[in-house]
């Protein structure tokens, strides 16, 4: 079945989405880390539950805070000098712990397998 289109003097509307997009926004707003992480996740993953939602959703604020502890540690160097000696820097503790917290919440969310979104099968096509 084709479907025609009545032609009219106006060009169609379209409207300008940002690249990217999902059509699923998180429940509270993200950085730019955790924000690409959200839209990667719902591109490739139905993650629709309300659980799942807020899981992914906490994964990607440790990953905006793993990133910006990261920025604070290139700034001062991995390592800090003080009246006793060198020091690890205090917040590549942290760092670790929000990178941990990531990969277990996504592992937990079952993002470490294949993408649920591909098709199980042959591609349709002639027999």
């Amino acid at each position: 079945m084709f479907l025609r289109m009545k032609k009219s003097g106006e060009p169609p509307r379209l409207t300008v989405v940002e690249p990217g997009a999902t059509g699923v926004e998180p429940p509270r707003p993200l950085g730019e880390h955790g924000r690409r992480l959200w839209d990667q996740v719902h591109r490739e993953y139905q993650v629709d539950d309300v659980a799942g939602v807020e899981l992914l959703a906490q994964a990607a604020a440790a990953l905006d805070r793993a990133e910006s502890l990261a920025g604070r540690i290139q700034e001062d160097g991995e390592l800090l000098r003080t009246p006793s000696g060198l020091k690890c820097h205090p917040a590549i503790r942290e760092e670790l712990s929000a990178r941990g917290f990531v990969v277990r919440t996504m592992m937990k969310l079952g993002l470490n397998f294949e993408p649920l979104r591909t098709s199980i099968g042959r591609p349709p096509g002639k027999r």
